[in-house]
């Protein structure tokens, strides 16, 4: 996975209608965007992320000689084709929104500007890695926020659909709130932290739960977490728990990251009485943590009903996005530039409204209520239009026109969310690291209102084109639309 030449890591017809715009001399500089329609998990926004993935990729992007050698088995692609692949390097430009950025349906998370065969053939990998990740970000952010500041932990690998999901799954959950992995992989490639306690199998290799602990405890005396149902919960595993941890502090060990952990049974009933009985030995401060199936919608009632734990181990359901397991991206041409350098705006059409594309070279502002910090709207407008906090700014609802809000300067703040990632083939932008991007992305989702992050019913963030792009857009459905 590191280094990995993912060249091709495509759908064919990207190749075929490659080699049709070579034979047909159709060498145009396209606009393609990238972006979502709708939320996961019914939910009021996601997270962006895989853009370090994707500029790999776009780096190792080269047709080796063994790449060319089985493209010409197919017996598909013409010889003159081949060569060209044979020297093949992306030189356009590419516009991303950052990692850890919340991201609301129909804004491109990602713009390509290039040459329409270079922009065709990286189609099916951005998508490909820009879903995945933005999928499990959003999945994780939302297990976060359930928890209420209480810390997660992603151990989902075994569960995950292979080694790539597991591992970039596990660094995209870290971006979206988590504060460990299981994963030693994603670890040592990422630079997170890694976490961990031991196997039922533990307990049972041993000849007593007790022996079990007292042994793990002396290997580990800082980071002891006992798991404590292997037979008996409240009658044996907690007992014997306090017992190595009342033996540990006789010693003169000091406690320092020390607790249980709980995988089965009733987690609000089994955690308020295992607090109780750590609490009565003199353990206020022992960490109570739990797995089990978990999601965000099993630790916020296990919130409400006044569960004593806080630590979560989040496996299956995180890896997997288990309720929503595909983020839904698409990758479409938004403008094509003409012989004097003016880009042309493109749409496509749907019976389904949802569907119709946003035309034209765009970027994206993000407007926040200056008294909050909170977002009040995302502005989708042509990337030549240019907005200050000095200016009045008009939003309205672009599917029901007439709703309009006008911001006044000195009301909000504003920036733009497109930064630029490829220039003429040249990487102009440096990834953070992924625990610099959690923290930003902790930071980003504090400007979301709690109406937004709400997992039933949330409020939807406004995401407005600007009056140039509207008329722009409804001309052009006017003139499709003639007979």
């Amino acid at each position: 996975m590191d280094r990995q030449n993912l060249t091709l890591m495509t759908d064919l017809y990207e190749l075929t209608m490659m080699q049709g715009y070579f034979k047909s001399k159709n060498d145009k500089t396209v606009v393609f965007d990238m972006f979502y329609r709708t939320n996961p998990s019914g939910g009021g926004y996601a997270i962006a992320a895989g853009l370090e993935q994707v500029i790999a990729y776009i780096k190792e992007l080269k047709f080796e000689k063994e790449d060319i050698d089985y493209l010409a088995s197919l017996g598909i692609f013409e010889q003159d084709f081949l060569d060209y692949l044979s020297t093949f390097r992306f030189s356009g430009d590419i516009y991303a929104i950052p990692e850890g950025t919340v991201v609301f349906p129909r804004e491109p998370l990602l713009k390509v500007i290039a040459p329409i065969m270079e922009a065709q053939l990286v189609e099916t990998a951005i998508l490909n890695i820009i879903n995945h990740q933005s999928l499990i970000a959003t999945k994780a952010s939302r297990v976060a926020y359930a928890a209420q500041g209480d810390g997660i932990m992603e151990f989902g690998l075994r569960r995950a659909q292979g080694p790539d999901a597991g591992t970039y799954g596990a660094r995209a959950a870290m971006i979206g709130g988590c504060i460990g992995t299981s994963n030693v992989l994603c670890g040592q490639l990422f630079d997170v932290p890694v976490k961990g306690t031991h196997a039922h199998s533990w307990i049972m290799s041993f000849e007593d739960e007790y022996t079990a602990f007292k042994t793990y405890a002396n290997l580990y005396p800082n980071a002891c977490i006992l798991l404590v149902d292997t037979y008996d919960t409240l009658k044996s595993g907690v007992p014997n728990a306090i017992r190595v941890f009342t033996e540990m502090r006789e010693a003169g060990i000091e406690l320092g990251y020390y607790g249980i952990r709980l995988d089965s049974g009733d987690l609000a009933y089994m955690s308020k009485k295992a607090r109780k009985m750590l609490d009565e030995a003199g353990f206020p401060d022992a960490i109570i943590s739990a797995s089990s199936d978990l999601d965000e919608y099993l630790i916020e009632s296990l919130k409400l009903q006044g569960a004593k734990i806080t630590s979560w181990g989040v496996g299956t359901n995180l890896i997997t996005s288990a309720d929503n397991p595909a983020f839904g991206g698409v990758y479409k041409l938004a403008a094509i530039q003409d012989e004097d350098g003016t880009f042309i705006p493109k749409i496509k059409l749907s019976e389904n409204s949802a569907k119709v594309t946003n035309p034209g070279n765009k970027t994206v502002y993000r407007i926040y209520e200056k008294e909050t910090g909170k977002i009040k709207a995302d502005l989708i407008c042509l990337a030549d239009e240019k907005y200050t906090e000095n200016d009045f700014i008009l939003l309205f609802d672009p599917n029901e026109p007439w709703k309009k809000t006008k911001m006044k300067p000195g009301t909000f703040t504003i920036k733009e969310l497109l930064v630029p990632v490829f220039i003429k083939g040249e990487c102009v932008y440096n990834s953070p690291s992924v625990m610099e991007i959690r923290d930003y992305c902790l930071k980003d989702q504090d400007t979301l209102w709690d109406e937004t992050r709400r997992f039933a019913n949330p409020h939807e963030v406004y995401v407005d084109l600007s009056s140039k792009l509207y008329d722009i857009k409804i001309s052009l459905l006017d003139e499709m639309s003639k007979d």
